[in-house]
């Protein structure tokens, strides 16, 4: 009994590990933040529930393809060569069957319970991630994540449309935060471990046109970030207990994104890179602290 229980929790960790369900648990707070904001006072909880397990199925789905279909090269890569494929504990088909069923059964949910629209988008998104950024553009081009960034900016909109059934300039803005995010959030670690990614042969950015070129776009992407952060407020998203936090964050990303740029070493890049995920799980828990606090701030 002691011998099968181990092994049930040996499967469940591999299961997870396929899903990366930290970085997944991500794209799901900001779907949910998407949906705290689409609409006045609190969204129905039925709905709620399931578009927030509906995406974050896809999500995991989707991981879980990605790790499928780079597991050769996973395995020539330092960062990634102790995920369960790679080693061996997880046959691919375990993870395609596991992938297929967890996709479906989110896409059902958001059929069932949700709407049509966020279901396609969602779909949409898997396809996105899973086949244009993992199969075609990531081995092809340098600009690989900018592109398929969309892909990974799409969850809050995701949780708009759950809620409304319509995409709008508010539900773009939130979609054009994370896009903008997206580059110099990745570039940053990519910088740090781009010998690795050379190893791979995948023709990452700071691998094909060198550090300096991409500290100076990661730097202009922050740049072109903090403008966009500012949208909330301009659309009437949001009011001052966003717009203060959102400045003193930007402003921490920008000393980050030109310090590197200035003098790079690859501590600094992993400082940045680290930074910039607690600055997109604090800009996005400034716009749900705004939305709590905006009746009380208006009086």
């Amino acid at each position: 009994m002691t011998t099968i229980a181990a092994s049930s929790t040996s499967k469940l960790r591999v299961l997870a590990s396929l899903c990366k369900v930290r970085v997944n648990s991500l794209i799901v707070f900001t779907a949910m933040i998407g949906m705290m904001l689409a609409q006045p006072g609190l969204p129905p909880p039925v709905r709620f529930l399931a578009a927030s397990a509906g995406i974050g199925l896809v999500a995991f789905a989707a991981a879980a393809i990605n790790c499928l279909i780079e597991r050769t090269v996973d395995a020539r890569m330092m960062r990634t060569q102790g995920r369960p494929l790679p080693r061996g504990e997880i046959a691919p088909a375990e993870a395609l069957g596991f992938a297929i069923l967890l996709g479906a059964l989110g896409l059902a949910l958001l059929h069932a319970w949700v709407n049509d629209l966020t279901l396609w988008l969602t779909l949409a998104t898997f396809l996105g991630y899973a086949v244009v950024y993992t199969v075609l553009l990531k081995p092809a081009t340098p600009m690989n994540i900018v592109i398929g960034g969309a892909a990974g900016a799409m969850p809050p909109l995701l949780g708009w449309t759950a809620m409304t059934g319509a995409v709008t300039p508010q539900a773009m803005a939130l979609f054009l935060i994370i896009f903008l995010w997206t580059p110099p959030h990745f570039w940053s670690l990519c910088m740090a471990r781009r010998d690795d990614y050379a190893k791979a042969g995948f023709p990452m950015l700071p691998v094909t046109h060198g550090i300096r070129h991409t500290c100076l776009q990661s730097l202009i992407y922050v740049a072109l970030l903090c403008a966009a952060s500012t949208l909330p407020v301009v659309l009437g998203m949001a009011g001052p207990a966003y717009a203060l936090p959102a400045i003193a964050l930007d402003a921490i990303f920008l000393r980050h994104a030109y310090g590197l740029w200035r003098q790079y070493n690859d501590h600094a890049s992993l400082r940045m890179f680290r930074y910039s995920i607690n600055y997109l799980c604090l800009i996005f828990a400034s716009l749900f602290l705004d939305r709590l606090l905006s009746p009380w701030l208006t009086v």
